[in-house]
């Protein structure tokens, strides 16, 4: 008979797809390695390797991550980075400022959801986003914002690090 549903997840159950559909048309096979922050089960993970030819690891301190995604058991800093092609954060709580810091290094793509970017003030996702291109702009990162395709929180930045903000990536 089997289960009804194989995985259980809270909010849009699209942001998945949507965003590694997205991925996979704005960065095409110019990426190859990709972390995927604060990425709880890995079903973007299974989705960026499956069906994108990606070689996308969980990168989480929880463990309980789908039999045969990778996953690697550790609290995501960014000197880690320098590791991937591009690091992925779709809603990832406490990991948002390092994800947004991995900017410097290499190409993020964030989707923010919960305030851990700044404690001192109440912000949604829109302000938080705000805040993360204000940090952007600070540090010389160039970078996109664009609205998903499911449900809110859906504000997504793609960046590219100081270094390579001069070069164009596919997008369509």
């Amino acid at each position: 008979m089997g289960r009804k549903h194989q995985i259980s997840c809270h909010g849009d159950e699209r942001r998945f797809a949507v965003l590694a559909e997205f991925i996979a048309d704005y960065f095409g096979k110019s990426v190859k390695y990709i972390a995927d922050i604060a990425g709880g089960q890995g079903v973007l993970s299974r989705l960026l390797t499956k069906k994108y030819n990606y070689e996308a690891e969980v990168v989480d301190p929880r463990h309980y991550a789908l039999v045969g995604v990778k996953h690697r058991e550790a609290l995501y800093t960014p000197d880690m980075a320098a590791y991937y092609d591009l690091i992925v954060g779709l809603h990832p709580d406490a990991a948002t400022r390092p994800v947004a810091e991995s900017a410097l290094i290499r190409p993020t793509v964030i989707v923010p959801c919960c305030n851990y970017w700044d404690k001192t003030r109440k912000l949604n996702s829109i302000a938080i986003a705000d805040e993360i291109g204000k940090f952007y702009g600070e540090n010389g990162v160039s970078y996109q914002r664009f609205q998903l395709d499911f449900s809110y929180p859906n504000i997504c930045l793609v960046s590219a690090p100081p270094a390579e903000s001069g070069k164009s990536r596919k997008h369509t």
